[in-house]
């Protein structure tokens, strides 16, 4: 995963809406797409800015795919958060 990427892919207030509605469990891309007012290319467009960034993982099942939030990255780019917002204090509140 590439920073860049991943800020990209925050970036925009739809997919982190999507991020925000995969929290709560997989759903497939229709449900997805339903709940935004867009053409199925830019919802797809999202989807893979999402995937490129690791942000979330699909399967395919029959005619639907189903996407789910990759919890490994997201803890790990939350962990990255925490710590720039800890100021650099990791170690007891000493500086690094």
């Amino acid at each position: 995963m590439s920073s860049n990427q991943t800020f990209r892919a925050l970036a925009d207030p739809t997919r982190r809406e999507i991020l925000d509605l995969l929290r709560h469990g997989e759903m497939t891309a229709g449900a997805l797409a339903e709940k935004f007012d867009m053409t199925k290319p830019s919802m797809s467009h999202h989807f893979a800015v999402l995937k490129e960034a690791d942000l979330i993982t699909s399967r395919r099942e029959g005619q639907q795919i189903w996407y789910a939030l990759n919890t490994t990255v997201v803890q790990d780019l939350m962990a990255w958060a925490m710590q720039l917002m800890d100021g650099g204090k990791g170690n007891g509140g000493k500086q690094k």
